[in-house]
């Protein structure tokens, strides 16, 4: 047995062993979507139940129903106490169970940048653990994040406690993505199939929306797009485009699709040129399968890939996100809905700054103009919840009613503009808003 080996084996052990060095107090990151563990997180959450463990807290972006199942579970909430930098269902019900029993909330939010996440918790949190799931093990010692280098990867320069599961089934990623099993304090093994996202189904407005935006990508263009049905309609209505790059905060099945087609050849990007740069991953088994060991892609920490800098150092950036409300002055609220907390600002407003840092960029915000099966404005006279993406920030909004660009637009012709964005039968309503605001 060679040194490399025998260090994994002396950090060997099963979950419950793994858990049982992670103390009543501590500050946990808990890896995000895919990255989150199942056998360790089910090992935590059976430690919390037998009262072994006491005031965990536990710092995340993401979480999914791996961690909804285990660390999540609303009866656990006195001894595990989450704090989500990213809401998602989860999050959203256990408030919602939370005020049904008349109290205060159970889950935490902090407010940040995706980009910043990693230096809150490294230092302005200090998290002292790290869960995360990875590759195995390769001949230099080293396991690949996989899908998930995003906070992962910085956190694990950090924190004292980097307590790994390892499957066979996450991919072996190239990139900034690593990290030493010299460094690690336990290895857990557990193959079991990675978490997959279901495709969403598109709507009319979807698949119209997606073709505006393909109108506006140029060929040789560098991608970030989101996740959900309205970014794969734009990414099925790029696939007559050629030579696309991508740098995107999150790698999603849309944008494989069109590196399997031949759209994709990152041949023109002034970037990392011939390579595909992502901070984490979710999609199917297939979307897995073309990452390991794929030399054409490359996984970074979200400080890199979301810093603005290096965003705009990315000729012909575009960048695609999707927002809940948009003011009459452009101003977005992406992450507010019903007076609550939804999801999270992500990284939206690092790649607006940085797609229109760069030469022949461009940022575009996409909504569908109303909501609940027509009978609310997505295009309002005020936001009703925080500004995510500022006004001074908004470049291109799309719709399903057209196309506007906001950059040198006057407060009244951006009003003009967004009222012409809006469902017909909003729009006399929003203009008479418009009026009453000075805005017109």
């Amino acid at each position: 047995m060679n040194d490399l080996h025998a260090d994994y084996a002396a950090r060997l052990m099963t979950a419950a062993e793994a858990v049982a060095l992670i103390p009543s107090g501590a500050r946990i990151a808990m890896a995000l979507g895919v990255g989150q563990p199942p056998a360790l997180l089910k090992a935590l959450a059976d430690r919390a139940e037998a009262g072994q463990v006491d005031d965990l807290r536990l710092y995340y972006l993401l979480s999914t129903a791996i961690a909804g199942d285990t660390v999540l579970r609303y009866e656990l909430m006195d001894r595990i106490h989450p704090y989500s930098l990213f809401h998602s269902a989860i999050e959203r019900g256990l408030d919602a169970r939370a005020r049904e029993e008349g109290r205060d909330p159970v889950v935490q939010f902090i407010p940040v940048g995706f980009q910043q996440a990693p230096r809150l918790l490294c230092r302005e949190i200090g998290v002292d653990t790290l869960v995360a799931t990875v590759s195995p093990m390769d001949a230099d010692g080293n396991f690949s994040f996989g899908t998930n280098t995003d906070y992962a990867q910085p956190v694990s320069k950090t924190a004292r406690r980097l307590i790994l599961e390892v499957n066979p089934h996450m991919p072996r990623v190239f990139g900034d993505c690593t990290v030493h099993v010299s460094n690690v304090t336990a290895v857990v093994e557990n193959a079991v199939p990675l978490m997959e996202v279901p495709k969403a189904k598109p709507q009319p407005a979807d698949t119209v929306i997606g073709g505006l935006i393909a109108g506006l990508v140029e060929d040789g263009a560098t991608l970030q797009m989101g996740i959900g049905a309205l970014p794969d309609a734009v990414c099925a209505a790029l696939k007559d485009h050629r030579d696309l790059g991508i740098h995107t905060e999150m790698l999603t099945p849309g944008l494989v699709e069109l590196m399997k087609a031949g759209v994709v050849t990152n041949a023109r990007k002034t970037l990392h040129p011939g390579k595909s740069v992502f901070a984490f991953c979710m999609g199917d088994r297939s979307t897995y399968e073309h990452l390991h060991e794929n030399p054409t892609m490359e996984a970074h920490p979200v400080s890199y890939v979301n810093d603005v800098h290096v965003i705009g150092r990315n000729d012909a950036m575009v960048s695609v996100n999707a927002t809940l409300e948009i003011d009459l002055n452009g101003a977005c609220c992406s992450e507010h809905l019903n007076g609550r907390q939804f999801t999270g600002s992500g990284g939206q407003l690092d790649f607006v700054r940085g797609a229109y840092a760069s030469k022949g960029g461009q940022s575009i915000i996409a909504c569908h103009a109303t909501a609940r099966g027509g009978t609310v404005s997505r295009i309002v006279s005020r936001l009703s919840g925080p500004v995510t993406t500022p006004r001074n920030d908004v470049h291109m909004v799309v719709t399903e009613y057209g196309v506007a660009n906001l950059k040198g637009l006057s407060i009244a012709e951006r009003a003009r503009a967004l009222i012409g964005l809006a469902a017909p039968e909003f729009r006399e309503g929003l203009t008479a808003q418009a009026r009453e605001m000075a805005l017109i």
